[in-house]
């Protein structure tokens, strides 16, 4: 089951808050979502929700383990067998087929090749159960002693399938405890709209000219052969706006739900595209990956103090591929890496001091070739890209297509640009300073919400129901 669809929005989630808010007693309340959760997941995957209930239960025994054998090494074979379930589960089910191919490409054998189905949400909910057992050796957050707990935090649909990657410390007392206000509802539901709204009405616009102009990720080079220099690059600013309006409405729907149930869950994207630099870009992009990465993998010694760049090398290695399993997510978790290594080198300070409209370009320009390294899978298409974008295929600097999306698109493309700045967060600022009265802004606020609230159901009802993309993760 998906966030925009009818069936969630008018059937399932209102069903679900009913049962929730007529029970009093969290323990029946912790049940509702638990039930709920299940059926969400089970819903695209009835098999794999035996594997989500495994992990919760593995990590849930390991958990136990750490804190009864704290400082012994019981707990170091708590924490290694988590480690060891969990990644050796992601390595099955997603990167099994991928290391094959390449041992036979790289051999002459042949091996037959795994055609495992991904489980839907197995990167996000294995990070957190990971992070879980971590932070219990590491004695930042105390053990679950209740496996339904536990199996609500980790099953909760909010974040199930998409993220963002809630660490339990996060949630730990609100597990626990936790009531709902009035301003939790209304808040959540007001990100519950925008949520949408990026994805209904601006994401999945974009996507059809991405694809009007790139092709499917597969068979991308295809349609790269004659784009235009101007239409390889509006493609990959397409790409990088469509990706940013689907995960972080996404990122949005989540943290409204949750909100809505007394959870408050970390921001996940906070207008990167306002960055003047990567490292900032990537401070703003998918947070709780980036941070996940930096707590568990990146202040780990693991090369020793004097090889830190290699640290962050494999940091940037491993965010790439944990996108999938594919050899353009590592180039891309690479190239990020490499950009980050430079700016390190030349040092926060020296950076500040480069003129406005350089950095905002320099930035700009990176950070629209790294989606276009992200959206093609195979080796032809991403080398047509990088010709295409410097017209080293011999194409032409426009193209018919690549003009008649353009114009057809426009107001999309503008209302894309737009709305990736913090619009909404400056008008909140603008009404505060201007002393605009609580009841206009609050009426302004529900009307704003009511409008985004139908015309999303509208496209829902008249148009096909595009998955969000970090489905594929």
């Amino acid at each position: 089951m998906i966030f925009a669809d009818l069936l969630f929005l008018y059937i399932f989630l209102p069903l679900c808050l009913i049962l929730y808010f007529i029970c009093k007693n969290l323990a029946w309340r912790n049940l509702v979502l638990i039930v709920f959760s299940l059926v969400f997941y089970a819903w695209g995957e009835p098999v794999c929700v035996l594997l989500l209930v495994f992990s919760a239960a593995v990590d849930y025994i390991n958990g136990r383990v750490i804190d009864k054998y704290r400082g012994k090494t019981g707990a170091k074979i708590g924490l290694a067998a988590s480690l060891i379930i969990n990644l050796g589960l992601l390595v099955v089910f997603k990167y099994s087929g991928f290391i094959v191919e390449n041992i036979n490409y790289a051999t002459g054998l042949s091996i037959p090749v795994p055609d495992i189905e991904l489980p839907i949400g197995i990167s996000f909910y294995t990070f957190q159960t990971i992070s879980y057992t971590i932070d219990c050796y590491w004695g930042k957050v105390k053990v679950q002693k209740s496996f339904m707990r536990f199996l609500m935090y980790v099953s909760l649909f909010p974040q199930l399938v998409a993220g963002p990657i809630v660490r339990y410390a996060t949630v730990e007392n609100e597990i626990n405890f936790r009531r709902t206000s009035l301003e939790d509802v209304s808040e959540g539901i007001s990100r519950i709209c925008i949520g949408l709204a990026k994805k209904v009405l601006i994401a999945d616009g974009l996507s059809t000219v991405v694809t009007g102009l790139f092709g499917s990720f597969e068979n991308g080079y295809a349609a790269l052969n004659g784009l235009s220099v101007a239409g390889t690059w509006y493609g990959a600013v397409a790409v990088g706006l469509w990706y940013y309006f689907d995960f972080s409405g996404y990122s949005d729907i989540a943290i409204g739900l949750g909100r809505i149930f007394g959870f408050h869950f970390n921001e996940n994207f906070k207008h990167p595209f306002v960055c003047r630099n990567i490292t900032e870009f990537w401070q703003r992009w998918h947070i709780s990956l980036g941070s996940f990465f930096r707590d568990y993998l990146f202040y780990l010694s693991i090369f020793g103090k004097r090889r830190q760049y290699l640290n962050l090398f494999l940091v940037w290695f491993c965010t790439g591929f944990w996108h999938g399993a594919s050899w353009n997510f590592i180039i891309w978790g690479l190239y990020w890496g490499l950009f980050i290594f430079i700016e390190t080198k030349i040092g926060k300070k020296r950076l500040k001091k480069w003129p406005a409209v350089l950095t905002h370009i320099y930035s700009k320009v990176v950070i629209a070739i790294g989606f276009g390294i992200f959206y093609f899978e195979s080796f032809g298409a991403l080398g047509q890209f990088f010709k295409n974008l410097v017209g080293a295929s011999g194409n032409k600097l426009i193209d018919g297509t690549s003009e008649t999306l353009m114009v057809q698109y426009i107001i999309l493309m503008a209302a894309a640009v737009f709305f990736s700045f913090p619009i909404i967060d400056t008008v909140k600022k603008l009404a505060a300073k201007a002393k605009v009265s609580y009841m206009v802004v609050n009426t302004a606020g529900v009307i704003l919400n009511a409008a985004m609230l139908v015309m999303s159901s509208i496209m829902l009802v008249t148009s096909t129901v595009h998955p969000f993309l970090y489905f594929r993760f």
